[in-house]
């Protein structure tokens, strides 16, 4: 009789330079969308985790803030816990633009990395953007400030070159039990991911005319008689012109981003979800402790 091949389990924090592609390649990994994507930079504001299972391992993959340059408290907060994410994991996964390269963000996260404990290996995304002399200069020069375990060449979008990182990763975690039930995708709260899902559809919406500083937060979340959950949200912006922007003219933006977001929000639950958004005005909740204790950050003093 054969002898059953060791369980593993582990954490692969996902990290780079914002709109690297991390929170599509979760997806892509985990086979479900467990993270918010849009065009909008700094989209993913705390550490988001997808599990998946390949082979006899489970995979938490940790997706983290895109690293850059605070000029702000939220941005403080956000690379702050991007690294914490980092020195958490078990291995740690840069993830690089090909299109852009090496950008200057990308040589400090680079150099950072020396840093690390922890394994790290390198992800070119996007690789069917750039030609094949591009993808080998930009490896060997990546590898020349910071030493990798491997390069992986891949397409977040596509899942081209997924199968071999994920086979890689599964021999790599350590042996163990698996720290979460076989079908679970994500240790997101509900009422944290309707939030997300609602922040995604009012960036979507609104991408040009709102400002980054907007907030989602779930105040509600209670069984209807008739079946289904009533799910009550408020969108906090800092200016009252920023509120007039999310409703729209005769109400219809926030109508537009409600229906989005209760279609997503409705089979991510697997039930009927009536949702009722609110906009409210906070003039500075971006330094205020309790809404960063809602988006799971730390806030910096």
């Amino acid at each position: 009789m054969n002898k059953p091949l060791p369980t593993r389990a582990g954490f692969v924090a996902l990290i780079g330079a914002p709109n690297a592609g991390k929170s599509t390649l979760m997806n892509q990994l985990v086979g479900a969308k467990v993270s918010i994507v849009t065009h909008k930079v700094q989209t993913t504001r705390s550490i988001i985790r997808g599990i998946t299972i390949h082979h006899q391992a489970q995979i938490i993959f940790v997706d983290t803030p895109g690293i850059f340059k605070p000029r702000r408290r939220l941005d403080t907060a956000m690379v702050s816990s991007a690294w914490v994410g980092a020195h958490d994991a078990d291995i740690v996964a840069l993830l690089i633009d090909c299109e852009r390269g090496i950008t200057e963000a990308v040589r400090e996260i680079l150099k950072s990395l020396n840093k690390i404990k922890q394994p790290t290996i390198l992800l070119l995304n996007k690789i069917d953007c750039v030609s094949r002399d591009v993808l080998l200069a930009l490896a060997a020069k990546a590898n020349e400030i910071t030493s990798f375990e491997r390069t992986f060449m891949i397409s977040a979008l596509k899942g081209d070159g997924c199968t071999d990182l994920l086979d890689y990763l599964a021999k790599q975690l350590p042996q163990g039990p698996w720290l979460y039930p076989e079908d679970q995708i994500s240790d997101l709260p509900l009422r944290q991911l309707a939030a997300e899902i609602t922040r995604e559809k009012l960036f979507l919406r609104l991408h040009q005319e709102l400002p980054y500083a907007s907030h989602v937060e779930t105040e509600n979340w209670a069984p209807e008689p008739k079946g289904g959950v009533r799910v009550e949200q408020v969108i906090y912006v800092e200016r009252e012109s920023q509120k007039k922007i999310v409703i729209g003219k005769s109400g219809a933006t926030i109508k537009a981003i409600s229906m989005a977001a209760r279609k997503e929000i409705s089979e991510a639950v697997g039930e009927k979800v009536h949702l009722f958004l609110f906009v409210k005005v906070r003039e500075n909740w971006i330094n205020d402790p309790e809404r960063y204790r809602e988006m799971g950050l730390e806030f910096p003093r």
